[in-house]
C-alpha cells in the first residue's frame, strides 16, 4: 500500500481540480483489501472503505508526507473495521485466547519450520484451499495480534509505523508479530503435514488394489 500512497501525494501535490477524486481512486481497491484482511467481510470491507476514504476527503490537505498519510489511513480504517459486526465465513466459531499464544514447547518446532519458509505466509505459494486455511488461521488471532501481523507482514508497514497505528510500543509490535507468526506457520505445518499423510495414504491403497 506504501506505493499507492506515495502516489495518491504526489497526485495532490498538483492541485488539480480532479486531484481529490484521482487520490480517493487511487486508494480505494488499498484501503478495501486492508478491511477484507482485517474484517474478512466482503460487506464490512466495502464500508470501512467507504467511511476511510470519506474522512479522507475532508482531511486530504493534512498530510506533510506519504508516510503521515499511511499512518492516518491505516489508523482510521483500522478503526472503522473493528467496529463492525458481520463476521466472515472463514472466522472460526471460538477466537483464540491471548494465552494461546503465549510460547510453548510447541514453538521450536515452529520456529524451525518458519525457517524452511519465506519470511511471510503470504510469500508461500498457495492455492485456492490453502489460502482458505491461511485465512482461517489469521482470522483465529486475538484482533491485537491479527491487526500486527497483518499490517507489519502484509500490508509492509515497519516497526515504528505499526506502533504508530495500533498506538502500542515496538517492543509489544514485535512480541505480538512473533507470537502471530508462531501460531500461523504451526497451523500451515500441520494442514501441509496432514495434506502429505493424505496423499501418503492415497498412494498406499493405490499400490495395494495394483499389487
Amino acid at each position: 500500500m506504501n506505493t499507492q500512497v506515495e502516489r495518491a501525494l504526489e497526485i495532490l501535490k498538483t492541485g488539480k481540480p480532479a486531484a481529490v477524486d484521482q487520490v480517493v481512486a487511487t486508494l480505494q481497491s488499498a484501503v478495501y483489501s486492508f478491511g477484507m484482511k482485517v474484517c474478512g467481510n466482503p460487506d464490512d470491507a466495502e464500508d470501512t472503505a467507504q467511511e476511510t476514504l470519506l474522512r479522507l476527503a475532508r482531511s486530504i490537505g493534512d498530510f506533510p508526507d506519504a508516510r503521515a498519510l499511511a499512518v492516518w489511513l491505516y489508523k482510521v480504517a483500522k478503526t472503522q473495521c473493528l467496529m463492525s459486526r458481520r463476521q466472515s465465513k472463514f472466522a472460526p466459531a471460538q477466537m483464540l485466547s491471548l494465552d494461546a499464544l503465549m510460547p510453548d514447547r510447541d514453538t521450536v518446532a515452529a520456529d524451525a519450520a518458519a525457517r524452511r519458509w519465506p519470511l511471510t505466509p503470504e510469500q508461500i505459494v498457495l492455492g485456492r484451499e490453502s489460502r482458505e486455511r491461511l485465512e482461517k488461521a489469521v482470522l483465529a488471532l486475538p484482533k491485537p495480534y491479527r491487526l500486527v501481523m497483518i499490517l507489519r507482514d502484509m500490508e509492509q508497514l515497519d516497526t515504528q509505523e505499526v506502533a504508530e497505528v495500533l498506538g502500542i510500543s515496538e517492543d509489544t509490535v514485535k512480541m505480538r508479530l512473533h507470537r502471530a507468526r508462531v501460531f500461523v506457520r504451526n497451523e500451515l505445518e500441520k494442514y501441509f503435514r496432514g495434506d502429505v499423510a493424505r496423499a501418503a495414504r492415497k498412494g498406499g491403497a493405490t499400490d495395494e488394489t495394483h499389487a
